[in-house]
């Protein structure tokens, strides 16, 4: 089986204060906060962003599949993960596929992944998620969003940071949570149901699984037990006889519950903090049981992503209201602006431009070296013809050379903030900054390019590239 070679993950920059609910419903807040994607984020760029992280120290040449797992996919009929393979300059050959519509596909794409890496190449699994609920609702605020992503290669030139031990899966019918598509929100069973059904799952898996794989609970340095079922994560994390300092944060009073995702980012969070040679145990509960059991190497500590869980955490911005949250999540609308509707891109353009709307790939003229962004045919500096070769610049740091703050133009986040960038190694660009404030912008200030989509028109969604505050 191939070992997990890399990781990263994306928590979204706004937080929702839960008490900020209860003062505008009267009820239905509590303590702590969630994580908020923005306006600008969806399923498909926080999944691009995770896995750039993932993606930062590892050769993308050797990537050969991708999987995506969501439970809130952009489109349907068309695959999303063809979007993230775009924006992450992946190989045309590399396979990518969605494992969508449920939040037990987070799961099943870390297995794919791990199986199609054993022997051909890495492979990619990443899980995305917006959680939310009806105003008021439970869902709404123990939900949250994010986004994390994990590399697989049996390349024994690659290191290996953790090693799957053993998995043992049961899968069982049960209602216990459900949507219907184009429903903005599930509808759960009474939760005593729901944990009649998985505690004794959990725990007669969890044994399978460590007499699988050689190992008892008391061995497990730190458990992971993740699910939307709140009372079965917590009566099962307390019955599996692993110790009790083994348990760890579920991380729902600081970004929520990102369903989907939510396994993937307290894994990576273990990970972040992880010593050489602990057993972890992954129990991941929806329409049944799977459970994972990892053992870190000496190589974890040297190649761990730039960004941690907890400085990710650490960094977000809780001053979000709850009307903005509301409006971005579709229900409070606004007065649109008295303005023509945004113009839809088209499928020839966007397929011949490709890999800059998608992959930031601007050209550098050989003769002189100038940087186009976009790429184009002539230089602008020695008018050489057919001269260029490509540059990936999502990866480039970036400072303001000007900027605009806009408070008369339309955007669900106002005021617009517009930037001039001058790219280190040269190139200048013009784009949005976002996950700022004007107080965030000035000239001379570092920032970095991510991900986002522009606009929603005509039912096709504008992907491309914005900068953000580097923090």
């Amino acid at each position: 089986m191939a070992g997990l070679v890399a990781y990263g993950v994306h928590i979204p920059h706004y937080r929702l204060q839960r008490a900020a609910i209860g003062q505008v419903l009267g009820s239905g807040g509590g303590r702590g906060t969630r994580a908020v994607a923005s306006y600008d984020e969806d399923s498909t760029s926080m999944a691009v962003e995770a896995s750039r992280q993932a993606l930062a120290n590892v050769d993308t040449s050797t990537v050969e599949s991708l999987y995506f797992a969501t439970a809130v996919p952009a489109y349907a009929d068309k695959t999303n993960a063809t979007a993230v393979h775009a924006a992450l300059d992946l190989p045309q050959h590399a396979f990518a596929a969605d494992m969508a519509g449920a939040v037990r596909s987070g799961v099943a794409a870390l297995m794919a992944a791990a199986r199609a890496a054993d022997g051909a190449g890495a492979a990619v699994a990443v899980s995305a998620d917006i959680r939310t609920g009806l105003p008021g609702g439970s869902d709404e605020r123990d939900g949250g969003d994010g986004a994390a992503a994990f590399v697989f290669s049996s390349d024994p030139a690659v290191p290996v940071l953790a090693e799957q031990i053993g998995a043992v899966h049961a899968s069982t019918e049960v209602l216990e949570r459900w949507r219907m598509p184009g429903d903005p929100s599930s509808r759960v069973w009474e939760e005593r149901f729901g944990e009649d059904v998985y505690v004794p799952l959990a725990v007669q898996t969890f044994a399978d699984a460590c007499k699988a794989s050689g190992v008892t609970p008391a061995e497990v340095d730190h458990l992971i037990v993740s699910g939307l079922h709140g009372r079965s994560t917590a009566r099962i994390a307390g019955s599996l006889g692993t110790r009790p300092e083994a348990a760890v944060d579920s991380l729902t009073g600081v970004i929520g519950n990102a369903g989907t995702a939510q396994p993937g980012i307290l894994l990576a969070d273990v990970l972040d903090r992880a010593e050489p040679d602990a057993l972890i145990a992954l129990v991941v509960v929806a329409d049944g049981v799977s459970v994972i059991l990892l053992r870190t190497t000496e190589a974890l500590a040297a190649n761990r992503p730039a960004r941690s869980v907890a400085a990710q955490i650490a960094s977000g911005d809780d001053t979000l209201s709850y009307a903005t949250f509301l409006s971005w999540r579709g229900f409070l609308t606004k007065e649109p602006p008295r303005r023509p509707d945004a113009e839809h891109p088209y499928a020839p353009p966007s397929k011949r431009r490709a890999r800059w709307k998608f992959g930031l790939i601007a050209g550098e003229c050989t003769a002189c070296g100038q940087r186009h962004l976009p790429p184009a045919q002539v230089c602008t500096n020695c008018q050489a013809i057919d001269q260029s070769v490509d540059v990936p610049m999502a990866g480039v740091r970036a400072r303001i050379a000007t900027y605009t703050v806009d408070r008369l133009a339309f955007t669900p986040s106002p005021p617009l903030l517009l930037v001039v960038l001058d790219f280190e190694g040269g190139g200048r660009f013009r784009c949005e900054l976002t996950d700022a404030s004007p107080d965030d912008v000035q000239i001379g200030a570092e920032v970095e390019m991510t991900f986002r989509r522009i606009v929603t028109s005509g039912g096709i969604h504008n992907y491309f590239w914005k900068a953000r505050p580097a923090r």
